[in-house]
């Protein structure tokens, strides 16, 4: 007999995710969260950069892929009051997923979700 006590998947509130990163690198994550069935509910990107010849405006890859599937994007020049003051009135993320995102996050941020924050490097890190 099930155990009542206990949710079972389709009982389950789903995770409220935030994901940060700007680069193709991350843009990979970003669809593989999707895939999975967690697409965060906001995502953090660098602002449209000018790029080519023409310094065209072009978005960033993760910006490609979260507005392919119709994902909040904001995109801060720089994490100070302003983008505290804007996080700050959403509702607090379970947690804050950051790949290749190019800010240095602060204390704030990385305090923000209720779980905390996890972080995905391109390469091996030393231990010290």
């Amino acid at each position: 007999m099930p155990d009542a006590s206990r949710p079972n998947a389709s009982q389950t509130t789903p995770h409220h995710l935030v994901f940060a990163g700007t680069p193709d690198f991350a843009a990979f994550h970003l669809q593989a969260l999707i895939d999975s069935g967690n697409a965060p509910s906001l995502v953090l990107t660098q602002p449209d950069r000018a790029a080519g010849r023409g310094r065209k405006l072009t978005p960033s890859p993760v910006k490609i892929v979260a507005e392919k599937y119709g994902i909040t994007v904001f995109q801060p020049e720089k994490l100070d009051d302003d983008a505290h003051a804007y996080l700050a009135a959403l509702p607090r993320p379970d947690l804050l997923i950051v790949v290749a995102y190019g800010l240095l996050l602060p204390p704030w941020m990385l305090n923000w979700a209720s779980h905390g924050a996890i972080n995905v490097h391109a390469s091996l890190l030393p231990r010290w």
